[in-house]
């Protein structure tokens, strides 16, 4: 079965906005909030925990594009959800996928994330 039938399957999961995805500007802000690499990489890794199930033993995936919005934020300690949809395979190596991270049913960020398959050995 070719991954490109996998298009349209998604994956949810939530976090806790804690340790490093939080940050005070440097301490400009009196209390920690979601940072937006911390937001990011909690995509990328959904988008990565989505497509690994497809993938052919001794194969993983790095990101390499990124296009996101942060139009909201989250404090401390807040229960987030992180959502993405496999959109388009291209050669079965590039993947393409829209990201959301939610706050209940308000959104944090949003926007789209591209993956490429890579190959390593395995001891």
């Amino acid at each position: 079965m070719s991954i490109a039938e996998k298009v349209g399957t998604e994956c949810r999961d939530t976090f806790v906005v804690e340790g490093v995805l939080i940050t005070d500007v440097g301490g400009l802000l009196e209390t920690g909030v979601l940072s937006t690499p911390g937001m990011i990489g909690m995509m990328e890794r959904n988008c990565a925990l989505l497509i690994q199930e497809f993938l052919p033993e001794g194969s993983a995936t790095v990101g390499f594009e990124v296009s996101i919005k942060h139009v909201s934020g989250a404090g401390e300690g807040t229960e987030c959800s992180v959502w993405s949809r496999l959109d388009e395979v291209i050669d079965d190596r590039k993947f393409r996928f829209s990201v959301e991270v939610k706050d209940g049913d308000r959104t944090l960020g949003v926007g789209t994330h591209e993956r490429r398959a890579i190959s390593f050995n395995v001891a």
